[in-house]
C-alpha cells in the first residue's frame, strides 16, 4: 500500500482518515510502510493517522539526538494545530514519543510503545564493523523478527544501503549514543500519561524484561504480549497488534 507523502513547510508526512490524531513514530531503520496495517485499520475506525518522516539523517550531527527529534515532533504538532494526540512509536520512535511526552505532556492524550528504546540500548547502532558483508547485515535484519522471512530482500537492501552510507552510519551511531544518554528510568515514574505497551515475547533487541520495566515504572500503563513475535510487532503480527490497541483505546475512551 502506498500513501501520498505530503510535503509542507519542512515536513514530509502521510495523513489519512479523520478523527483523533494518532501520530506514528518510526524507528531508526523503519520505513513508513512498516505501519501500513496500522494506517489502514485505524483510519477506518475514526482516527486520523499521521506518519511524519523523522529527520534522522538530515539533522545536523550536533542535533542528531533524541531530544532534538522530540522538539521536532512538538513543532510538527504545533504546525498541524493538533490537540489531544495519541503517540504510537516503535523502537527509537517509542523513545522519541516518551521523551516528547516528558517535555510536552499537555498535548498528549495517550502513548503507545512497542519495542521501545529508552531503558535498554545495547543493540542500537552496534555490530556494523562488517557492514560491507551483505550476509552479516542480512542476519542482523532477520534477527529483528521472530520469523526471519519478514526481513524481505527489500528490507535487507535498505538496511545494507543505510549502514554503508558513511553519513548515515555516523548519524546512526550518534543516535545510539544519544539513546543511552537519554535513559528515562528516572523520568518515567513522573509521567502520568496513559500508556499502552505492546511487546513481542521473543524480542531480542529490547527483551521482554524491558517491557516489564516500562510497565513497572510508568504510573498508568497496561502491558500486552504477542507470542512468536520479535521487535516490530505491528509488522510481524499486524492483526493482533491492531486488535490489542483498538481494544485498549476503546476501553480507555480514546
Amino acid at each position: 500500500m502506498t500513501h501520498h507523502l505530503r510535503k509542507e513547510k519542512n515536513y514530509s508526512y502521510i495523513e489519512i482518515g479523520e478523527g483523533t490524531p494518532i501520530i506514528v513514530l518510526h524507528g531508526l531503520m523503519g520505513g513508513l510502510s512498516n505501519f501500513d496495517s496500522v494506517t489502514y485499520f485505524f483510519s477506518e475506525k475514526g482516527y486520523k493517522i499521521v506518519i511524519p518522516e523523522l529527520p534522522i539523517y538530515t539533522m545536523s550531527l550536533i542535533k542528531t539526538n533524541v531530544k532534538s527529534f522530540a522538539k521536532y515532533l512538538h513543532e510538527f504538532i504545533e504546525f498541524k494545530k493538533f490537540d489531544n494526540v495519541i503517540l504510537l512509536g516503535n523502537s527509537l520512535g517509542g523513545h522519541i514519543g516518551l521523551y516528547h511526552t516528558k517535555l510536552y505532556p499537555e498535548k498528549i492524550k495517550a502513548l503507545v510503545i512497542t519495542g521501545s528504546s529508552g531503558l535498554y540500548e545495547s543493540a542500537m547502532g552496534g555490530g556494523y564493523t562488517k557492514r560491507s558483508d551483505y550476509e552479516v547485515i542480512k542476519k542482523k535484519a532477520q534477527d529483528v523478527f521472530y520469523d526471519p522471512k519478514i526481513a524481505t530482500k527489500e528490507i535487507v537492501d535498505e538496511v545494507y544501503a543505510t549502514v554503508n552510507d558513511r553519513n548515515k552510519l555516523i548519524k546512526t551511531l550518534a543516535i545510539a549514543k544519544s539513546a543511552i544518554r537519554h535513559n528515562m528510568a528516572k523520568d518515567l515514574p513522573k509521567m502520568s500519561t496513559p500508556a499502552c505497551i505492546i511487546w513481542g515475547k521473543n524480542d531480542t533487541v529490547t527483551p521482554p524484561e524491558v517491557a516489564e520495566e516500562f510497565n513497572s515504572l510508568l504510573p498508568d500503563s497496561d502491558l500486552f504480549w504477542i507470542d512468536k513475535c520479535g521487535h516490530a510487532a505491528m509488522m510481524e503480527h499486524p492483526d493482533e497488534f491492531n486488535e490489542i490497541l483498538y481494544a485498549w483505546l476503546t476501553k480507555r475512551n480514546f
